[in-house]
């Protein structure tokens, strides 16, 4: 078989079985089967680039990142509904279609998902373009992040000239909680829910990102299309189905009052749907009563979103707890009898600090009003003070870490408490990832995944553990294998001459990030040296304050941190510092780099810089000694001829730096 009919015979299997997948839910090969599918195609179009066409699966990650969004004129606008919030409004709504069309008609409901609305074009079967609601008439372009959304058919057969259709992007809830779960592990803020993360995500510039957050689209509505006349809403959404689109789930009713059955078990059972939805929508069925129906300035007259109200509910708080996360803040957590939430039971909600306990003034015993905030996290909206026992007292959080017994400290800016312990267990896995990720010791193919599997088996307590472990150990794991255990142990012994500044980045000390590492490795000699050094003698350092010396300091009194450093010593690791002294010509100057530059990465330029007692900096004011402007330079450069900056050409920098 020749490449081409190889080829398109990979995308028509690829796409039927993706088909099956996302939109009915009936798998017929594994996961890996698939993959090995895409990993076929993937070599053959990279043997044959000339075949690679946009609707090809393997475009799924887009191309390179964009510098911004282009607009996009809506062919069909995309209005948004009016809202209910009661059933009388519901009636309300059935009265006035009842009053305004003359004939019998019915309804459809559906989920309203919470998510970000898109219009989706195709032209012969073959999607060309993606664009934001906006304001409805003009939307933004994102068509190659929407390529990198898996459950999106970028090619249809049997299709229109050409067709809209309209649907939204939503992160599961699944993929929700995974992400933040990684993001913890990082050290990263939280994403506050699932609407914002997958707007968020969309809204990328880099498709790459955007492919990474595992986004997944459903379609409720046909904007427009060349091809069959349909009479219903009910006939577009089976046919979009038929056409392998995600398509939201609806039921059908002959009268607005009936429609009330769909609504209520929606309320009740959207806990366990796996998107977030904050209400439901009732629709006309019939598109011939729509058109007849128009619409609002705002608004079709034809649909309405009805919203739940938030539910809240009293419970007794049995205890509150305290729990330690993967970057070592203390969360108090509260215990309640179980009750029936927006869906869900509850049995506990977070408090999130001392602070919040203070205001509530809660205590054991005391019986409290618990809401869903957003309708994802319980948390304690009052406490009835009326309904408190005697012998009640308040609640303090601890001074030592209820997981290893290290003292807590509160965050300069906020109300966090946090372990300062770098063998908590219960940071163990965070801990032990940034002590390998690229910026500390660099140890290749060492990520979460494998950390987790030797945590779990008993391999590693702390970092420490890394320089003793065996092949033969890990040989036996999970996806290991003799191979890529004697390649980690490989890895791991390099990264034992990573040097001073890493080995400081990979504690993980509060404040000592790569730059302020390279700073103290390039004043110290070595670990031991810095290790002797007071806050005085600290803080006559550029760039260290007053807060990082104490941080410093704290972590290496620590007894724990000792008993690492000493484990570390007997297994042969470097605690030398291997930063070169290079003059300080660029002290006190400030550089900002725009556009893409030819010879060097902007971190690499950032760290030459610096490397010069220079600041690189991410934007431009008046305090800006330089801007170096690589091609394509945007908004920066523009500021900085109009502040009257001096600009930098590529070449005028390394003229600067030889």
């Amino acid at each position: 078989m020749d490449a081409q009919k190889e080829i398109l015979k990979l995308r028509k299997e690829i796409e039927k079985n993706s088909k099956l997948y996302y939109v009915y839910d009936a798998p017929v090969i594994s996961d890996y089967e698939y993959d090995m599918l895409m990993n076929r195609l993937k070599a053959l179009e990279a043997e044959h680039p000339e075949l690679i066409t946009p609707d090809s699966p393997t475009q799924r990650v887009g191309g390179e990142a964009l510098s911004q969004f282009e607009p996009v004129q809506h062919q069909v606008p995309l209005e948004s509904l009016t809202d209910v919030f009661s059933y009388d409004e519901l009636f309300s709504f059935g009265e006035r279609m009842d009053s305004m069309l003359s004939s019998a008609h019915d309804y459809v409901v559906e989920p309203k998902i919470d998510g970000l609305s898109m219009s989706l074009e195709y032209e012969n079967g073959v999607f060309v373009r993606g664009a934001t609601r906006g304001d409805g008439i003009t939307g933004e372009n994102v068509t190659e992040n929407l390529r990198t959304v898996r459950s999106l058919p970028l090619r249809i057969e049997n299709a229109p000239q050409r067709l809209i259709v309209r649907g939204e992007v939503y992160m599961s809830k699944a993929v929700f909680e995974e992400l933040n779960a990684q993001r913890e592990i990082k050290g990263e803020a939280l994403l506050a829910n699932p609407r914002n993360a997958a707007a968020g995500s969309m809204r990328q510039l880099d498709p790459k990102v955007a492919a990474s957050r595992k986004l997944d689209i459903i379609c409720f509505n046909l904007q427009y299309s060349s091809g069959e006349a349909y009479q219903t809403h009910a006939e577009t959404l089976d046919a979009m189905k038929d056409m392998g689109f995600p398509v939201v789930p609806y039921s059908h009713y002959d009268n607005i009052r009936d429609c009330v059955e769909r609504i209520e078990w929606l309320g009740e059972n959207r806990g366990e749907l796996p998107y977030e939805m904050d209400g439901a929508v009732i629709k006309i069925n019939s598109l011939a009563q729509r058109r007849e129906l128009g619409s609002t300035a705002k608004a079709p007259r034809w649909a309405v979103a009805f919203k739940y109200p938030p539910e809240k509910k009293e419970s007794r708080v049995l205890d509150i707890v305290v729990q330690v996360g993967r970057t070592g803040v203390l969360t108090p957590k509260v215990i309640v009898e179980p009750v029936r939430l927006a869906g869900t039971t509850v049995s506990a909600a977070t408090l999130h600090n001392q602070d919040n306990i203070d205001r509530l003034d809660l205590r054991i015993g005391d019986t409290v009003l618990l809401q869903k905030a957003g309708e994802i996290i319980p948390e304690v909206l009052s406490v009835n003070k009326a309904k408190r026992p005697e012998g009640t007292v308040p609640f303090v959080l601890p001074s030592v870490c209820p997981e290893c017994g290290s003292p807590v400290v509160r965050d300069e800016d906020g109300a966090a408490l946090r372990c300062t312990s770098p063998e908590c267990p219960a940071q163990r896995l965070r801990n032990l990832a940034h002590f390998a990720s690229r910026e500390a010791m660099d140890i290749e193919g060492l990520g979460i995944s494998v950390c987790e599997s030797l945590i779990h088996a008993g391999l590693l307590t702390s970092a420490a553990d890394l320089y003793y472990l065996k092949a033969e150990d890990i040989a036996v794991l999970d996806r290991m294998g003799d191979k890529s255990a004697a390649n980690l142990i490989r890895a791991i012994e390099n990264s034992k001459q990573a040097g001073l500044a890493r080995l400081l980045c990979a504690f993980g000390i509060r404040q000592v990030g790569q730059k302020a590492a390279k700073v103290l490795a390039s004043y110290y000699p070595d670990l031991d040296s810095l290790m002797a050094a007071d806050v005085e003698n600290l803080t006559s350092i550029p760039d260290v304050g007053a807060i990082t010396a104490n941080y410093l300091r704290g972590w290496f009194d620590n007894p724990q941190s000792q008993h690492l450093i000493r484990r570390l010593r007997e297994a042969g690791v470097d605690f030398t510092s291997h930063e070169e002294k290079k003059d300080s010509r660029f002290a006190g100057l400030t550089f900002v780099l725009t556009g893409s530059l030819q010879r060097f990465t902007r971190d690499e330029a950032s760290e030459i810089i610096e490397s010069f007692g220079g600041k690189a900096s991410s934007s431009v004011s008046k305090k800006t000694s330089y801007v170096v402007a690589g091609e394509n330079a945007g908004s920066k450069l523009i500021k900085a001829e109009a502040l009257g900056l001096r600009i930098l050409s590529e070449e005028e920098f390394v003229d600067m730096i030889q």
